[in-house]
């Protein structure tokens, strides 16, 4: 009881702080890619205050306000059942409810461009849902549990048995971080700041809390990453940090490298990885039980 608990303390009064700083290196390798100096580490930090501090001016839209705090305390929610060790499962599923409240934020504004970007949303979450529930599966059929805890506390290093569930999941991360060449309804570049898919009609403070929830997911993705190496073993939770880090800069290496391809060849691509990496590993998995 006391781990869970210490689990989601530090997961609600950490996360936003690790992912402030992992957005803040993102934007310093992005910038060193490209050739810049790029901004302070502690930009995204620096960000979110301002947001926060704008006056308000306009009319409140308290409706999409609810819908964002709906979204960043599901997200929250899901986080807290991951590093609580309980049902890897039921986790999922609040994540994916949180990104429903993502969708009903863009569609309440009435904004053709929020309306184009929150289709899209959905077609994003229908193109990594598979490979996210495949990988729970996978879990459950290398451990036998569904508890974050039970696999935590297996002999075995997950990935050793379910490599292409890795794969994929790392594949879809790709859409789940918004980035290039799968940032179909909305992204972080600076150059798509008027424009900007889901996040086009928020306000300061909605843009803030927005930004937060995020933060909160990027700690949660990578905490499932992590479940792929961590076992009962020391020296696995380090080998976990390495491998957190290697897949966090693969990812920006890919978005700074790729283009925006359409939404409808993110999804022919994402199946298809699905398909050949997790579901042929499901297979062998099945006929060796």
């Amino acid at each position: 009881m006391i781990e869970k608990i210490i689990g989601v303390a530090a997961y609600i009064l950490l996360a936003q702080l690790v992912g402030g700083l992992l957005d803040g290196l993102d934007r310093k390798i992005s910038a060193r890619m490209q050739g810049r100096v790029g901004p302070p580490l502690l930009q995204p930090f620096y960000d979110v205050r301002k947001l926060f501090a704008k006056q308000i001016v306009g009319v409140i839209n308290s409706s999409q306000a609810a819908m964002l705090y709906s979204y960043l305390l599901l997200m929250v929610f899901s986080g807290c059942i991951f590093f609580a060790g309980n049902d890897i499962l039921m986790s999922v599923f609040v994540l994916s409810t949180a990104s429903l409240f993502l969708y009903f934020t863009a569609v309440i504004t009435g904004s053709p461009y929020n309306s184009i970007a929150a289709s899209r949303e959905l077609i994003q979450i229908m193109t990594y849902e598979p490979a996210v529930i495949l990988a729970c599966v996978g879990f459950y059929m290398a451990s036998g549990t569904f508890n974050v805890s039970g696999i935590i506390h297996s002999d075995m290093v997950m990935i050793t048995r379910l490599p292409g569930f890795f794969i994929a999941f790392v594949f879809i991360l790709t859409i789940k971080m918004r980035k290039s060449p799968f940032d179909v309804s909305t992204s972080h570049h600076a150059h798509q700041e008027l424009v900007k898919g889901v996040t086009t009609e928020m306000g300061a403070r909605n843009l803030a809390i927005y930004t937060v929830a995020e933060w909160y997911e990027v700690v949660y993705l990578l905490g499932f990453v992590a479940l792929f190496v961590i076992n009962q073993q020391w020296w696995s939770f380090v080998l976990a940090v390495v491998v957190i880090l290697a897949v966090y800069f693969l990812e920006i290496l890919i978005d700074n490298s790729s283009a925006r391809v359409k939404y409808g060849a993110m999804l022919k691509w994402t199946w298809a990885m699905t398909l050949l990496a997790a579901g042929v590993n499901l297979l062998i998995l099945m006929l060796i039980r």
